[in-house]
């Protein structure tokens, strides 16, 4: 019986696409690759420059410029075109790569991005995983299919005493799904 491990997801079954890999012997983390070529817009454009000036310098500024700049703001998805299957009680955990904010201005905007068991295969879609990304470079930064965007990491976790299955509902979807 197999744990956990990657599949590609339908969509991309033609892809040439390889199946997230450790790089060393002792790497915690297996490596995702972009499943397309894309462009990551620094974040240093446009609307968002005039809002932060405006902000600074205490100056009124247009809910339509502030929803620009909200947009340029919110970060951009990397489709791997991988699933990952695991154990009831264990969550894949993704994480930035150490060379993306040093050398590519590429960050992970929440932290981490948590891929739980039901994921995988639920009603609502087939599970793809996705890579949240913002680019605080002062280029846009250029990314390449199979060029490595995040790792991912298989974890155990733990319930609390007071753990309630009750308010627990099945999942159907994607980002967001289960709840805000």
């Amino acid at each position: 019986m197999i744990n956990r491990g990657f599949e590609i997801v339908s969509k991309y079954q033609d892809a040439d696409l390889t199946l997230p890999f450790r790089t060393t012997k002792n790497a915690a983390g297996y490596d995702f690759q972009s499943a397309v070529d894309m462009t990551i817009p620094s974040i240093w454009k446009g609307d968002f420059l005039k809002v932060l000036w405006a902000i600074k310098h205490q100056k009124a500024t247009s809910d339509a410029g502030l929803e620009r700049a909200k947009k340029i703001l919110k970060p951009y998805l990397i489709p791997t075109g991988i699933k990952a299957y695991m154990q009831p009680n264990e969550v894949l955990v993704i994480a930035n790569r150490s060379s993306n904010p040093l050398k590519r201005g590429l960050v992970i905007p929440n932290g981490i991005g948590v891929i739980d068991a039901d994921y995988y295969n639920n009603t609502g879609n087939e599970g793809e995983i996705f890579v949240q990304i913002l680019n605080f470079g002062i280029a846009d930064t250029h990314i390449k299919k199979g060029e490595r965007v995040a790792q991912g990491i298989f974890m155990p976790y733990l319930l609390a005493d007071s753990d309630d299955s009750a308010k627990q509902k099945t999942r159907q979807g994607g980002f967001g799904s289960s709840g805000r």
